[in-house]
């Protein structure tokens, strides 16, 4: 384990909570723009939450399946750092954005199995960032399922990754000492009821994640 170890909290959506992150030592906040998910923040919202980010910290937006033109709009309004796409953008779709603009794009991936891993090699030259999740269920991400974290063990990754699916603070110490994740990225591990993220929780596990 490592100090270096970088955490997202993600689908946070209240001023508290968001505070409660940026106090704890996260280094990426992530706000969930996707109407059918628990942890939605309209673009209204997300301005407001993203306001109260220091520079040291940065926003993550994250999109599902969005169009064009919203997705200029969402990002012209929020202003993230970084842009993750959940759902089944295109290695071309992504490209796009990531040459046409400065955002850090990373993209969501369900892994099932070794080939579903290797699979994700695709997005090779479109992001700056895989984020390995368990496979897609009715909501892409934020279910709670952890991925058999075997598959990742001795992977020789191409693309710079971090690792989220069914984090908390009670498993995120053997989740990075197996798959040796750089960045960790926790939601409904974090919740006491689905969307409703809680500080205590948050805590543990900026804690557990940096400390060996």
């Amino acid at each position: 384990m490592s100090e270096d170890t970088e955490i997202k909290i993600c689908g946070l959506s209240t001023p508290e909570t968001l505070d409660a992150a940026i106090a704890a030592g996260a280094t990426h906040v992530g706000l969930v723009h996707y109407e059918p998910s628990p942890r939605h923040v309209s673009l209204e919202d997300a301005v407001k939450l993203r306001r109260r980010v220091p520079p040291s910290v940065k926003v993550v937006l994250l999109l599902v399946n969005m169009e064009a033109q919203p997705t200029a709009l969402a990002l012209e309004a929020v202003r993230p750092d970084v842009i993750q796409f959940h759902g089944s953008e295109t290695p071309e779709w992504l490209a796009l954005i990531k040459n046409n603009t400065s955002l850090e794009v990373w993209k969501a991936w369900g892994v099932r199995n070794a080939e579903s891993l290797a699979n994700a090699l695709k997005y090779k030259d479109s992001v700056h960032k895989m984020l390995y999740d368990a496979p897609a269920q009715k909501l892409p991400g934020g279910t709670g399922t952890a991925i058999d974290w075997s598959i990742m063990e001795g992977f020789r990754h191409q693309i710079p990754w971090g690792l989220a699916g069914g984090l908390s603070p009670t498993n995120v110490a053997e989740a990075v000492a197996r798959t040796g994740a750089p960045l960790v990225d926790a939601s409904s591990g974090l919740e006491s009821a689905p969307g409703v993220k809680d500080v205590d929780l948050i805590a543990e596990f900026c804690k557990a994640a940096r400390e060996a």
